[in-house]
């Protein structure tokens, strides 16, 4: 069984990304790491260059800043790192640059690839998420995170990056068929110095507006503040290894109040829905489950 992982970047010292901890935390589930590093303000070619392993393959790219529209351009951008990926490869493991996979799961996703390495009637592995924000002690837990999505993909050669890259289908645009693993991703990019998180912001609408809503959603960014947020739950376990000298630097304070909802009449009824019975109405699912 040969596994290639692959990701992409872009600016990752400017806005803080994690992209170093991302690659680490899921190359020794890999045989090869293709990482496409597109055209950056920063010295973030650098940063990859540091990574000391063999396993790691960089491509250079440049961004169509013309296909942000609905932040078309990170699939653009995914696409590329996904076909430089070696064509004997059975499996591709994608991580993006805030995202993490925990050692505890490694043992648990290499068991789940070679179990359905020749079950083609499964296409990926779709993993659970923990999503940290304000600080790494509270994860989100209402309704406006998602809860799973699919991070391994069978590398057949058919399957693209679907909107803003956050999933996958085939060229045929049909859903891809996965099996749901006891794995965990755990994703950061809620997790900055508030002033990084701005530029963050003010960058990414570029990729979700057009030129008329873009100042408009800049004015909303500099008013970010890390306290308006619905809700958020103690987060009780243990970061990854790799995270840990980042949750070390820790330089801001950051508390929420976790018995605070602050939720509509519908969403508190769906939320409680959910609570009784485990399921999420009106949950986008970019996947079939098999």
């Amino acid at each position: 069984m040969k596994v290639a992982g692959f990701s992409f970047i872009r600016n990752a010292v400017l806005f803080d990304y994690p992209i170093v901890e991302a690659i680490t935390s899921v190359l020794p589930l890999c045989d090869e790491f293709v990482i496409a590093v597109g055209d950056s303000d920063d010295d973030t070619l650098a940063l990859i260059k540091s990574i000391q392993s063999d396993k790691i393959r960089i491509i250079r790219t440049t961004w169509d800043d013309s296909a942000r529209a609905g932040g078309r351009v990170l699939a653009l951008e995914t696409d590329k790192a996904l076909a430089a990926v070696s064509p004997d490869a059975d499996w591709a493991f994608y991580i993006q640059g805030d995202e993490v996979l925990h050692e505890q799961y490694l043992p648990v996703v290499r068991e789940a690839m070679q179990r359905y390495l020749m079950d083609e009637n499964v296409d990926g592995l779709l993993f659970k998420y923990l999503h940290f924000y304000g600080s790494y002690s509270y994860v989100g837990d209402s309704r406006q995170w998602y809860r799973r999505e699919i991070r391994v993909i069978r590398n057949t050669g058919n399957v693209v990056s679907y909107k803003d890259a956050q999933g996958f289908r085939t060229q045929e645009n049909q859903k891809l068929r996965v099996k749901l693993i006891d794995a965990y991703v755990y994703h950061y990019g809620w997790v900055k110095p508030p002033e990084t998180q701005k530029k963050r912001l003010r960058n990414a609408n570029h990729f979700w507006n057009t030129s008329e809503t873009i100042a408009k959603a800049e004015a909303s960014v500099d008013a970010f503040d890390y306290s308006q947020i619905d809700s958020l739950a103690h987060f009780t376990g243990i970061h990854p290894a790799v995270m840990q000298p980042r949750v070390d630097r820790l330089n801001w304070d950051f508390n929420f109040d976790t018995r605070q909802k602050r939720y509509s009449a519908r969403v508190r009824f769906l939320t409680l829905v959910e609570k009784l019975t485990g399921w999420r109405i009106g949950e986008y699912k970019n996947y079939k489950l098999v």
